[in-house]
């Protein structure tokens, strides 16, 4: 009653007058039924107007007609079945976008709210998840949702991560790995070790992006609305055309009875909802309506390169030191001034520097350059780590290296002077080059790699894998330029660091790899891919295009049974009153088709491409 005051009140003064029929009071249930009906086509004529003022022509304008007439006409047992569909059309939304929001609200009905912390005897208390810090050692018993994200204490578990990645099948994890928050612990009770806190963890960020996607207004409304204009038209030309030939005032309050535009209102939103839905399901989190209107329309694709086209996790091949340094020595020395370091290079080398067990020393003074390097004060020594255009412009002797396929190099200067190389290898993602094709197949005109490698090294990687376009060397600020000079639009721009934020956001389409990105990525993005299968950007424009093609269907949908009930009821065979009920079936229709985007269609399964290197590069 609270919710739906109108439908409630509607449904009263039906039942009510429907009872003074028997007595003969039909004269008094007339008045008391036109008088609340005029009210409710006051209402609704003041939104109207309200609209109006704002500049946006909707299509109220048709259903407060339709009530005017049929109270003017003395149909009022239509007047109120009018009033009732209007504003029972807002709960029938809200119906419908419940089931198409079902993933989404699955998402966040999940979130743990408190958990159990092991001290070090073995004691445990049960304490609300916001307490947990990095370092505190959590029991999750079987069947439970893992409250932030951790490391895996016990020897070996197995986790759902459905509700995160989409994918369905359990995922065994060995000591040590890393374990994501809103993962479902198998069947048996384990400890782990939490690594962030509830606010800073994945599936906090999940439900953050969650709240802002079930929050949003899809923009395919105002789509509907530009149906709005030609369907009043026709409707008051059909309703007028009747009126004019039988000479009956009733044949136009009959016609514009069953041209009420609840069909164009719901459907649109209901199935924007319901591709939102589909999308959460396969781990491709899209913010808002709007963005899958846009997916729908994408034009020109560009990819960031590593974390995004490549896996994002090199691993060290070789240290090549120059004469008066020790290979173990000089890795140490890159690795504590790599410590403060943001770039995807730097975790893998100060990984590699654990696996041998090398001593770091302390780190004095460290400052970061963007997407050059590090410099920093270690053990009294000045280490210089980065390109080597950059460690060049800083320190002498510095001698280039020639790189093999799928090759990184960081270069290193100890004291003002050249120390040697650090070589390392990142792999493309193996579905990279079937993620190409399935994007052209879907209308994809252009694609290109934007990317601070150097050019040749660039290129390889387009010839690996069919890139059109290569912009290499780019900074943060010459990618923004490159994706606004693009020609065929809307822009998807595909990044996963920090240094992608700024061209994410002047994309029209700014696409995270969020699995392992960067937050300030995934804040800016509009559409966040939660796995690490970049195949999903393909999948997300294809939900986008049958989110599009099912909303467009449904408006039609609608229309087309509006005008044949309008020309049935222009002849004067369809009352006012079963025509308001047939108008009904027309909503349940219209929701219905629109209900089809929480599914689209079947497609085939894409071929995968096999792994191929990545090519050589000389980057930070």
């Amino acid at each position: 009653m609270k919710r739906y005051p109108v439908v409630v009140a509607t449904l009263v003064v039906l039942a009510g007058t429907l009872l003074l029929l028997p007595f003969g009071m039909g004269e008094a249930a007339r008045w008391i039924a036109g008088i609340f009906a005029l009210g409710v086509a006051l209402q609704l004529g003041w939104g109207m107007v309200k609209d109006i003022a704002r500049g946006h022509w909707g299509i109220d304008i048709l259903a407060f007609t339709a009530i005017l007439s049929t109270v003017f006409v003395g149909e009022w047992i239509a007047a109120l079945i009018i009033c009732l569909m209007v504003s029972g059309g807002e709960a029938l939304e809200d119906y419908a976008q419940v089931r198409a929001t079902q993933s989404l609200s699955e998402l966040m009905d999940r979130v743990p709210t408190r958990t159990r912390l092991v001290d070090a005897a073995g004691n445990l208390t049960e304490v609300k998840v916001e307490a947990v810090v990095p370092g505190d050692v959590l029991l999750v018993r079987p069947g439970e949702v893992l409250p932030v994200d951790g490391v895996l204490l016990d020897g070996e578990a197995d986790f759902d991560e459905s509700s995160l990645t989409g994918e369905s099948l359990p995922v065994h994890k060995l000591a040590g790995e890393v374990l994501m928050s809103g993962s479902v612990n198998g069947n048996r009770a384990i400890k782990m070790q939490a690594s962030a806190g509830a606010a800073d963890s994945q599936y906090s960020r999940i439900v953050e992006l969650v709240q802002e996607a079930s929050s949003s207004r899809a923009p395919m409304v105002r789509l509907a609305d530009r149906y709005a204009v030609p369907f009043t038209l026709l409707a008051y030309v059909i309703a007028g055309a009747a009126w004019w030939a039988s000479g009956d005032p009733v044949r136009f309050a009959e016609v514009l009875v069953v041209a009420t535009p609840c069909p164009l209102l719901i459907a649109a939103p209901v199935a924007f909802m319901g591709g939102m839905s589909r999308a959460a399901k396969g781990g491709v989190i899209v913010k808002d309506g709007g963005t899958l209107e846009k997916l729908a329309a994408v034009k020109s694709v560009a990819f960031d390169k590593t974390g995004t086209l490549t896996r994002g996790t090199p691993e060290l091949r070789g240290v090549m030191p120059v004469e008066g340094f020790d290979a173990d020595e000089l890795l140490g020395l890159v690795a504590a001034a790599e410590q403060y370091s943001s770039h995807v290079l730097a975790a893998s080398i100060v990984a590699a520097a654990g696996k041998r067990a090398l001593p770091i020393a302390e780190v004095q003074d460290a400052s970061e350059e963007a997407t050059h390097g590090v410099s920093a004060l270690v053990g009294g020594r000045r280490v210089l780590v980065g390109k080597p255009a950059w460690v060049a412009s800083l320190a002498s002797g510095v001698v280039r290296r020639e790189l093999g396929p799928g090759e990184s190099s960081v270069y290193i200067a100890v004291d003002g002077a050249f120390a040697g190389v650090l070589l390392l290898a990142d792999e493309l993602r193996e579905d990279a080059g079937a993620t190409l094709e399935r994007l052209r197949a879907l209308g994809v005109k252009e694609m290109l790699m934007l990317t601070g490698d150097q050019q040749a090294t660039a290129d390889h990687i387009a010839a690996e894998i069919g890139l059109d376009t290569v912009y290499a060397e780019c900074l943060p600020e010459d990618k923004v330029v490159h994706v606004r000079k693009l020609e065929h639009r809307p822009v998807m721009m595909v990044g996963d660091g920090v240094n992608d934020a700024p061209v994410l956001a002047a994309a029209d389409v700014g696409v995270a790899m969020g699995a392992r990105g960067s937050t300030a990525a995934s804040q800016t993005a509009d559409v966040v891919i939660m796995t690490e299968n970049i195949s999903q950007i393909a999948h997300a424009v294809r939900i986008g295009k049958d989110t599009l093609r099912i909303a467009v269907q449904s408006i039609w949908l609608g229309i087309v049974f509006s005008v044949v009930l309008m020309l049935v009821a222009a002849t004067g065979v369809l009352p006012a009153v079963a025509g308001a009920l047939s108008q009904e079936v027309v909503d349940l229709v219209a929701i219905l088709s629109a209900l089809r985007a929480l599914k689209g269609r079947r497609q085939k399964k894409a071929p995968e491409s096999r792994p191929a290197p990545a090519g050589s590069t000389e980057v930070r």
